[in-house]
């Protein structure tokens, strides 16, 4: 006699498979909803004590720009850009932090390489 199905042992099997499905889509679930909470996070770093601020939003977009009126030095022109600069990428970096941070908590650090 021939036997049918693809999983041996009975029942057991397809059981704990639906039950893994159940995990995969509240995980699923879970992500989009964080992924939703990211892109509407907005993160602000400073730069030269405070003379530059940079605020970015989680879908890593520049929101805005503060820029202390003391330092607008015409002669200096590069510096203010590269405060600008540095604002810029630290408001970045920070955000990616709490990104990663979210999606542990759901993934259980089971990483994956997720582009939030």
């Amino acid at each position: 006699m021939a036997r049918r199905g693809g999983f041996p042992g009975g029942m057991g099997m397809p059981g704990n498979m639906n039950n893994l499905m159940k995990q995969a889509q509240k995980m699923q679930k879970q992500m989009e909803e964080t992924t939703k909470e990211l892109e509407e996070k907005e993160i602000t770093a400073a730069a030269g004590g405070g003379a530059v601020k940079v605020t970015v939003t989680g879908k890593k977009e520049v929101k805005s720009v503060e820029i202390d009126p003391e330092v607008l030095d015409p002669d200096d022109v590069e510096m203010l850009q590269d405060l600008i600069v540095a604002a810029t990428n630290e408001a970045l970096r920070e955000m990616e932090k709490v990104s990663q941070a979210q999606m542990a908590k759901i993934t259980g650090g089971l990483g994956g390489g997720f582009p939030f």
